[in-house]
């Protein structure tokens, strides 16, 4: 059995706060409000009875918003008359030093780091679910392609541990993109900061950020742009791929007989017409998703392209790209996954798919080369006028006559030097054409070798397991920063 100590440990002791309330505009602002309050309270520019009276009004109005149908408003100017409506005039102090302009970057910071943690947790599951198959069908051979052609053998496993690659450095993208998103604007004001004494290291750490947006000027104007870019790119990067394998599937569905499917029932879905038809629903569903995604990674672009530094185009609520894009992207992963738990193989199917073309006689070429000493290429040369033989004849490598092999042979290295006897006898010669042999005989870091295969599925799972953690402990420490914002502002709340 597989064990996972830490990361489920870190995942079980973390405050259920981490979940706790509404995660939306409003409720940002709130967590803003409080983190301002607290630090100018701290600061000597807010007075502690004051303070006292602001951080009652706060809560008033965030109670008042939780009621079922109340208004959630989503400006920080809607929000202030609220305030100073309990509170008075003296509570917008707690605005000292601050601006929309960092605000709303902060509230689009706070959006987006909670959709990335979301899309860490949905790209987790999707390569769980990809390190099930690939263990569970390490062995199963099946037919590989490039430039649409069936090119070589490799097996079910293999493939699937090359889109867990794939994965695993989007898995890596995000992380670099967290430590980049997770820096605080707030404090900059409006892009200069103020003559006030913002602790803006406080406010940061209040609010979970592990550090301020170090110039005032990025942190509002500039910022939000190339992260969106970053954030929009990461969610194409991710649908790109995810795209790719949804292609490949697509592709079985248009023979009689796929070796690999869908499972019948909720991830396919009849014709209103034809009795036959078994639509991959799920399959197109992933396809489109991902369609989404790059559609909307690229609506980003335009948005910020060409336009000057401080306009709002790229400024715009969580409803938007670059938000959207990533829970896009997440939804993206949620389908995928349930295609990979869905998937049908057909062992026999596959390994007769293969059986039935001409895929294999690379190695044909390279066990002339090895164990006979025939150049390289004129052991391809005589492999592809073999296929060409096989084929116009309409047989399978398995049904070509020895006889025949050894003409074609002598006919390949006539004029070359060589003996033009065949220097293979017929079992070596058919061992060569076989799938599993070639498979088996690969030798090179990564190949489909079963101890490759074996290998690179430990590593994967170390590395999937290396991420579980870093996700737990991501949310951990939100949910201790909040503990601690609650905790200042309750303090506050006391009075002198």
């Amino acid at each position: 059995m597989r064990r996972r100590p830490i990361a489920t440990l870190v995942a079980l002791l973390a405050p259920a706060a981490a979940l706790a309330g509404p995660h939306d505009t409003f409720a940002r602002i709130d967590a803003i409000d409080r983190a301002s309050l607290v630090m100018t309270v701290e600061a000597g520019i807010v007075p502690r009875d004051l303070g006292a009276r602001i951080a009652r009004a706060l809560d008033q109005v965030a109670a008042e918003a939780a009621k079922p149908g109340a208004e959630r408003p989503d400006d920080y100017l809607r929000i202030e008359p609220l305030i100073t409506a309990i509170a008075g005039p003296d509570a917008t102090r707690m605005h000292s030093g601050r601006s929309r302009q960092d605000i709303i970057p902060t509230v689009l910071k706070l959006d987006q780091r909670d959709r990335l943690l979301d899309l860490a947790e949905a790209l987790e599951k999707t390569r769980t679910a990809l390190l099930s198959v690939a263990e569970r069908e390490a062995d199963t051979v099946i037919p590989a392609y490039t430039n649409g052609v069936q090119a070589q053998p490799t097996t079910l496993g293999h493939y699937l541990l090359g889109y867990a690659a794939a994965l695993a450095r989007d898995a890596d993208r995000l992380r670099e993109s967290w430590a980049r998103v997770n820096l605080s604007p707030l404090g900059a004001a409006a892009l200069g900061t103020s003559s006030f004494p913002v602790d803006r290291v406080r406010l940061a750490g209040l609010l979970g950020f592990d550090a301020p947006v170090e110039n005032s000027y990025d942190a509002g104007q500039l910022a939000p742009m190339d992260l969106g870019l970053e954030l929009t790119a990461l969610s194409a990067n991710l649908a790109t791929t995810a795209g790719s394998f949804a292609q490949d599937l697509y592709a079985q569905y248009h023979q009689t007989r796929p070796w690999i499917l869908l499972r019948e029932g909720a991830l396919t879905g009849p014709s209103s017409i034809m009795p036959q038809k078994r639509n991959p629903v799920a399959l197109y569903s992933l396809r489109m998703k991902a369609s989404d995604v790059v559609g909307a990674a690229q609506a980003f672009v335009i948005m910020a392209h060409n336009v000057e530094s401080g306009m709002p185009d790229y400024k715009r609520n969580q409803a938007e790209p670059p938000g959207r894009t990533v829970s896009e992207a997440a939804e993206t992963c949620r389908r995928w996954t349930r295609v990979l738990d869905g998937l049908v193989i057909d062992r026999d199917r596959a390994a007769d798919e293969v059986a039935a073309d001409y895929s294999t006689t690379t190695e044909l070429a390279d066990t002339l080369q090895r164990e006979a000493d025939v150049p390289f290429r004129l052991g391809h040369h005589f492999a592809s006028e073999l296929v060409s033989y096989g084929r116009s004849h309409d047989l399978r490598p398995a049904d070509l006559p020895f006889v025949e092999v050894k003409r074609i042979y002598a006919e390949a290295a006539a004029g070359s030097g060589l003996t033009p006897e065949l220097p293979l006898d017929e079992a070596r010669f058919r061992a060569a054409l076989s799938a599993r042999g070639m498979i088996d005989a690969a030798k090179g870091l990564g190949g489909p070798q079963p101890a490759e295969v074996r290998r690179m599925l430990a590593a994967a799972r170390m590395r999937l397991d290396a991420d579980r953690t870093w996700l737990a402990e991501r949310r951990t420490a939100l949910a201790a920063a909040r503990g601690r914002l609650d905790a200042a502002f309750a303090d506050i709340r006391k009075g002198p």
